[in-house]
């Protein structure tokens, strides 16, 4: 009696043991509807804010900024509640949007110039004139809360354009920063790193002298601003509790550093893309980095119910030229940086272009064993049109489908530039430059049949982005040349997530091979189609009409 006492009492422990076991979060494997965000596998949409909606129904332009421009070179009305209304309908959730890159946003300098393009304002954002402040051509400080706000509901994170190396030009409504905070030349000729650095990009954009190691007073001309605006003694705390705190010098790039980090720290910014990188020493982009990183803290601990997940805050940079085949190194000549060891954890790739005119599998396995290797935990950002590149991938929009499909397949960080989904014209006559490739968001087309297929298009491959972390970030395998079959395999801790994708298929009926991909008796589904499908003696048979597959398992 007492041995079969001892034995079911083992029993009974032994069972215990098994449920706790079972009931312990970190040992299950996740499943799809829980797969974890990840940054190097993103889907990001990038707008020019003035061009994309206007979310007020308003035509008032502010500073008085009624002079005439050359063609698309004024305020055409868009804002940041234009945004705010296209992620409430969902917009971006139809078209798998995790992330959401805007043009700057601070107070632009009031005036225009003729930059030898006709006369120009800037509402593409990059003249700021006070960092502390947004432009209210693009919004209130109020509108921007609320799009943080509401983008995290929707799962989609914010990343900040900032600019640090420069003011934006003088004007007569202008005045030029003192000149220990500027300078006006020489123009930079990019023989070496000085000369990339300590130089001004153009004429008349005072570069920021971000090398100072010397302190400074405000510019006189944001002390009168701020009396004005009845906030001056505010702003003069809060930066002396700032270097106080962190006992940084009162530099210019410190200064800057400290009313870009604000945002962070009062709004929850997930990121920053970070302009013209290459133009300024690389130890200030790792401050800027870690005061970020700071200011992140200080926003996720005193917001805790508003919190997404535990990823650090997130560095994007543009280093103009900078290629994947780089790996880790930006060569200046004289000098080579690892800006990826400076705080950043993404650069723009200026090569998916070029790449993307190859076949597809030279691509995803070139990308793959550079991102898997060398530039593992990190990633570059592909795009094939953006707001600056004279020379994008269809000029024409005449290869709208092929480069929906290259650049949300391949691995990294998708950039989708605003309009590609729908087939906005990037040639525009009248205009001049780059003008040319920022027009206002083509919603008028909408209504027509191709372009809703157009966007059906995007829509499917972005969803599958954007639901599977493996597109992006997971290891790529070629399984079959003929007919083309890869498979991506993400790992993480209590996570995996595998897919099947297959490209320029034949239409109608296809046996698919997917052994050591997926087992039998697994039910897969194409996402492209929605069709299903048994597994069975490692295939699947699945008829569609289409020549692309999107397998993920269906649960």
């Amino acid at each position: 009696m007492n041995t079969m006492k001892i034995i079911l009492g083992f029993l009974l422990l032994a069972l215990l043991s098994l449920l706790i076991y079972s009931c312990q979060p970190e040992q299950r494997k996740l499943s799809l509807k829980e797969a974890p965000f990840v940054w190097e596998g993103a889907n990001t949409y990038f707008l020019l804010t003035d061009r994309f909606l206007d979310g007020n129904d308003s035509t008032e332009v502010y500073f008085d900024r009624t002079q005439p421009t050359a063609k698309l070179r004024g305020f055409e009305g868009g804002n940041i509640r234009g945004v705010i209304q296209k992620i409430e309908e969902g917009y971006f959730d139809e078209l798998g949007v995790n992330a959401i890159w805007m043009t700057p946003l601070f107070e632009q300098i009031h005036g225009g110039v003729d930059e030898g393009t006709g006369f120009t304002y800037p509402y593409h954002g990059y003249w700021p004139k006070d960092w502390t402040a947004l432009d209210p051509n693009f919004g209130s400080y109020a509108d921007l809360q609320e799009l943080v706000q509401v983008a995290h509901k929707h799962g989609i994170r914010l990343l900040m354009d900032v600019v640090l190396n420069h003011t934006g030009p003088v004007t007569e409504k202008d005045p030029q920063y003192p000149d220990n905070w500027v300078r006006t030349g020489p123009r930079c000729t990019y023989e070496n790193q000085a000369t990339a650095v300590t130089c001004t990009l153009v004429d008349n954009l005072p570069d920021i002298k971000t090398e100072a190691d010397y302190e400074v007073e405000l510019p006189p001309q944001l002390v009168e601003k701020w009396r004005a605006e009845g906030r001056l003694e505010e702003e003069q705390q809060e930066l002396n509790q700032f270097f106080q705190e962190t006992g940084l010098a009162r530099t210019p790039a410190n200064y800057i550093i400290k009313w870009l980090t604000d945002y962070v720290r009062e709004l929850g910014i997930d990121g920053y893309r970070v302009d013209t990188v290459k133009h300024v020493e690389e130890e200030i982009w790792k401050e800027l980095a870690q005061q970020a990183q700071r200011a992140f803290k200080e926003w996720k601990s005193a917001h805790p119910d508003a919190v997404l997940d535990q990823a650090d805050f997130y560095m994007l940079g543009e280093i103009y030229g900078y290629s994947i085949g780089n790996g880790r190194i930006y060569d200046f000549g004289d000098t080579q940086v690892d800006f990826f060891d400076h705080g950043f954890d993404n650069l723009i790739n200026f090569q998916f272009k070029y790449d993307a005119e190859g076949d597809y599998e030279a691509m995803f396995s070139t990308y793959d064993s550079l991102l898997q290797g060398p530039l593992k935990g990190k990633s570059v950002m592909n795009y094939g049109t953006s707001h600056d590149d004279g020379q994008p991938f269809d000029a024409k929009r005449e290869r709208t489908y092929e480069l929906g499909t290259k650049l949300l397949l391949t691995p990294g960080v998708s950039q989708i530039y605003y309009g590609d989904e729908s087939g906005r014209s990037l040639i525009i006559p009248g205009t001049s430059g780059d003008a040319t490739l920022r027009s206002p968001m083509n919603w008028d087309a909408f209504a027509k049949a191709e372009t809703q297929e157009l966007l059906a298009h995007w829509q499917k491959l972005g969803q599958f982005r954007r639901d599977h972390p493996a597109v992006g970030a997971g290891k790529h395998r070629l399984l079959s040349k003929a007919p083309y079959l890869f498979s991506r395999i993400y790992t993480k801790e209590d996570f995996e997530d595998r897919v099947l994708i297959g490209l320029d298929l034949d239409e109608g009926l296809k046996t698919i091979p997917v052994a050591g991909v997926f087992e039998d008796g697994t039910v897969l589904r194409d996402r492209y189609s929605d069709s299903r499908a048994t597994v069975s003696g490692g295939e699947l048979i699945m008829d569609t009409p289409h020549g692309i597959l999107l397998l993920e398992v269906l649960e």
